[in-house]
């Protein structure tokens, strides 16, 4: 199994992170392949971000299909450019966002997400309106320290993590929490058990790995998004797919 992870930045000292990450979480059997955009942004934390990178995005997962990957991971938790891909390609696509929702929906009756910035908090909660979870969305929730920053003390990082996570179970009522960035990734066991010490046991999802095991789980059974939901779409007045510039 074939499965590219599309790095949806122009950031490619990401890659070997990255690729590392989701061989970790890999079966022996997936391949993985990281590939990072030709033009957009540095990081991608908002809807301005989403609408630029996504072109590149979908030429990318275009490429991927063409090459021979099974399935398609979007590397961000803005899940930018999902719902074009699947328009684009027949095989799955997973955005982190959807997938890791959609498993604290099943592993509690409520859900918090970890965001990194206070203006992206309407972008997380029409998410939760969008994948159909908005019931059960207790809080988002931003540590804010922007993407681009995380890296740069690690520690402190963690602390300020830690501490909005556990305001999101104690006085939000979440019984499950999503870090809601893949820059993040490794994150969610450490940040778990340091809450267990403070008295606040829940499950923490690690959101990379989660979706990158759907992917395997889809391509193993089969499926894929349907096209009554992702439909063909017309280019230029022609049904796809047709000549694309790139």
């Amino acid at each position: 199994m074939k499965i590219c992870v599309i790095n949806p930045v122009i950031t490619k000292s990401w890659e070997e992170e990255t690729y590392q990450t989701y061989s970790a979480a890999a079966a022996d059997s997936t391949d993985i392949v990281v590939v990072t955009l030709d033009w957009g942004t540095a990081s991608v934390e908002g809807y301005v971000a989403t609408a630029l990178v996504t072109p590149d995005i979908v030429a990318k997962a275009i490429q991927a299909e063409r090459d021979g990957a099974d399935a398609i991971v979007i590397d961000c938790m803005g899940d930018p450019g999902l719902d074009a891909c699947r328009e684009a390609v027949d095989i799955p696509v997973v955005g982190p966002a959807e997938a890791s929702m959609h498993f604290a929906a099943m592993l509690g009756h409520r859900f918090s997400v970890l965001t990194v910035v206070d203006s992206l908090i309407p972008y997380v909660e029409n998410q939760a309106l969008r994948y159909g979870v908005a019931a059960k969305l207790s809080s988002v929730r931003a540590f804010n320290i922007p993407v681009l920053d995380l890296a740069s003390d690690a520690d402190e990082t963690f602390s300020t993590v830690v501490a909005v996570a556990e305001t999101a179970v104690r006085r939000d009522g979440a019984h499950v929490l999503i870090p809601g960035c893949t820059g993040l990734a490794g994150f969610a066991p450490r940040i778990q058990a340091e809450l267990a010490l403070r008295g606040c046991e829940v499950p923490v999802l690690d959101a990379p790995p989660l979706a990158l095991k759907s992917a395997e789980l889809l391509v193993s059974l089969g499926l894929s998004h349907s096209r009554r939901s992702y439909g063909r779409p017309y280019v230029d007045g022609h049904r796809w797919p047709v000549p694309m510039p790139f």
